[in-house]
């Protein structure tokens, strides 16, 4: 993969990788060059990243490299170190200078000798630098980009954010320097809305694959499918993109249409014409009961965000109309979202006790949440977990573990237990990620690298065809039917009973 640069489900494989053996020093490496990679290609094919490159003077990109050392220095979850951060910096360049999309854009005519001896003077510069405070850093980083203007032509701005990028992208698999684009992605997460068709996309064997469509979505409206392959967008192949690639053709301005081919596997490709709209992203869905006679409620639970409390009660006095005894929550394949949103959603079912603790470096970041008995549902509880649940889903299924307030199934979760905050910076329109503390469950055990583990394991014997999608029935799924045995076993807890 990395041959063929395919980056993104390169850095797939080494993520699962390191969730299996996360002591193996090899893979740490490859993870890291990848993602410089992975990272670099998705800057430069987002528009909003390229025209910030071409706009932003070079002392205002010094400025901007100078306040996200700040912040790291500020926030950061451990103590920053400024001689590494350099040198992560100019790793992330000279990784840069070597790949085709930065050389097409930056490095017209230059020859990789050129390149070669250009990275040779800016290691022996930078080893005769005596770094100890991101001043000395900051005056470093930009005095290689200048360097890098006067022996290559790259403009100096594009050399310095690639220090930027190289040194919040490598502090740990989930800090990162934010694009405007990506930013505005972040906060349409949080939020729960977008302007947009109502599709999410991943790459697969060179294809663009529909893995979900947002129920009452124009996609959805015009009859695409989970499971269904982007052809071509505005007459041009997808052959060839990436999924930001595709997704910045997919995005436009609200009531603006957009012509795609669509291709159903086993059939011949269609062409939808779509009109871009606000959709509204649902955190709950597949509502239903999925056993009457017993009264087991269920939901899917897809992510944390600042709608999901209300949507929450929504579903929950839903199912409690149509007659729910017991629930199954299905938080598979959740990747998390807010940390405030996840312990309002386990405050809803724990009437009292700690949530989660966070700790980190700064004292502001140590806090420990705990639940409030009002308005707490007691109704018999089953949540469904596996490898995909991480960050907030692990904070829930975690709380319901150790307060055993009911039954975890499914495979251990992904193990992601950090608190990430988002930090817009002040030039620029963009942000940085950074990771500011770490979480502990309820009985102070750690998430990182560890993970939930369930009440009942339930061992997949094969995943689903490569790439094919379908809807989750107990018949089908044994996490599921071991959940719904689960929930037909369960009883009222102990405290509602009193």
């Amino acid at each position: 993969m990395e041959r063929d640069r395919r980056w993104g489900e390169a850095l797939s494989h080494y993520e699962d990788a390191l969730r299996r053996y996360p002591g193996e020093d090899l893979l740490h490496r490859r993870f890291d060059e990848t993602r410089l990679h992975y990272d670099l290609s998705r800057r430069y094919d987002d528009r909003t990243f390229r025209e910030k490159v071409a706009r932003l003077p070079f002392d205002a990109a010094v400025d901007l490299y100078g306040e996200v050392l700040l912040k790291v220095q500020t926030h950061y979850v451990e103590a920053p170190h400024f001689s590494e951060l350099l040198e992560d910096g100019a790793h992330a360049l000279e990784v840069a200078l070597k790949e085709d999309r930065f050389a097409a854009e930056h490095l017209s005519g230059v020859g990789s000798g050129s390149v070669e001896r250009f990275v040779v003077e800016m290691w022996r510069q930078l080893s005769a630098r005596n770094v100890r405070t991101r001043l000395d850093a900051t005056d470093a980083a930009s005095e290689v980009a200048q360097l890098a203007q006067s022996r290559l032509g790259c403009p100096a701005t594009a050399a310095l954010l690639e220090f930027l990028c190289g040194a919040t992208n490598t502090l740990d698999a989930y800090s990162a320097y934010l694009t405007p684009g990506q930013l505005n992605e972040v906060y349409a997460q949080i939020e729960g809305n977008f302007v947009g068709l109502g599709v999410e996309l991943k790459a697969d064997d060179g294809n663009l694959l529909i893995v979900r469509v947002i129920p009452g979505s124009p996609a959805q409206k015009a009859g695409v499918l989970a499971g269904d392959r982007i052809v071509a967008v505005d007459g041009k192949s997808t052959a060839e993109m990436t999924t930001d690639q595709a997704a910045d053709l997919l995005q436009g301005e609200e009531g603006s249409r957009v012509r795609l081919s669509v291709a159903t596997p086993g059939q011949r490709p269609r062409t939808l014409d779509i009109r871009r709209v606000h959709v509204d992203v649902p955190s709950i869905d597949q509502v239903k009961m999925l056993d009457p006679v017993n009264g087991v409620g269920y939901f899917r639970l897809t992510c944390f965000q600042k709608t999901t409390a209300a949507d929450l009660d929504a579903a929950l006095w839903r199912l409690h109309r149509q007659g729910m005894r017991r629930l199954i929550i299905d938080l598979r394949g959740n990747p998390g979202g807010l940390l405030v949103t996840a312990v309002e959603v386990v405050d809803k079912f724990v009437p009292q006790g700690v949530i989660v603790s966070t700790r980190g470096r700064a004292a502001q970041e140590d806090f420990t949440y705990t639940a409030n008995a009002p308005g707490t549902w007691r109704v018999p509880l089953v949540v469904l977990i596996d490898g995909d649940s991480a960050s907030a889903a692990e904070i829930f299924a975690g709380a319901i573990r150790d307060h055993r307030r009911g039954t975890v199934v499914g495979e251990r979760s992904y193990g992601k237990g950090s608190v990430q905050g988002i930090f817009p910076l002040s030039t620029a329109e963009t942000g940085i990620r950074l990771t500011t503390a770490k979480f502990y469950s309820p009985a102070g055990h750690p998430y990182s690298h560890v993970g939930v583990d369930p009440d009942v394991r339930v061992h997949t014997a094969a995943r689903p065809i490569h790439g094919q999608v379908s809807i989750r029935t107990a018949e089908s799924d044994p996490i599921l039917a071991a959940g719904l045995e689960a929930a037909r076993r369960a009883s009222m807890p102990r405290w509602a009973a009193r």
